[in-house]
């Protein structure tokens, strides 16, 4: 009996610990490392001035072009003002905003460097240290897991 009791207290603090980020505003806050479509990066999830969050690349490994010796520019960029970006200043998400109710952040924008895509976006934790983030286009889309390193 005993036993029961323990297990039903420890129940919610369990379920808690795996989503504590969620119900934080600011848990979305930190660096991050990605493994996408190849690509090895770091990201930092940054809250912005006028209170959303964007996410900026600050890390890609093998950065460097060969032929130039520079580094890689964002030249599939939809946005030709920003094709000379480097790769590691492309902004991926930006806009979003928390959903107190929902405990995620949505209403952003996110950006494929690999394939020049912008999209629909919102994601939550997983767990305490692994970000899934959802990018959609008119409904099809993928899911990605983001990995906190702070």
């Amino acid at each position: 009996m005993n036993k029961l009791l323990l297990l039903i207290l420890l129940l919610p603090v369990v379920g808690m610990a795996q989503t504590s980020r969620n119900a934080n505003p600011d848990g979305i806050v930190g660096m991050y490392r990605v493994d996408h479509a190849g690509q090895h990066s770091k990201v930092k999830v940054f809250k912005t001035k006028n209170g959303t969050y964007s996410a900026m690349c600050v890390y890609l490994k093998d950065s460097i072009n060969p032929k130039t010796g520079k580094l890689y520019l964002d030249i599939k960029n939809p946005d030709k003002s920003l094709r000379n970006t480097p790769c590691n200043r492309i902004i991926i998400f930006q806009g979003m905003k928390y959903n107190d109710k929902k405990q995620r952040w949505e209403g952003g924008k996110i950006y494929d460097p690999t394939r020049g895509i912008r999209a629909n976006c919102a994601c939550q934790f997983e767990t305490d240290s692994k970000l899934s983030i959802r990018g959609s286009i008119m409904g099809i889309g993928e899911t990605v897991t983001w990995c906190l390193l702070d």
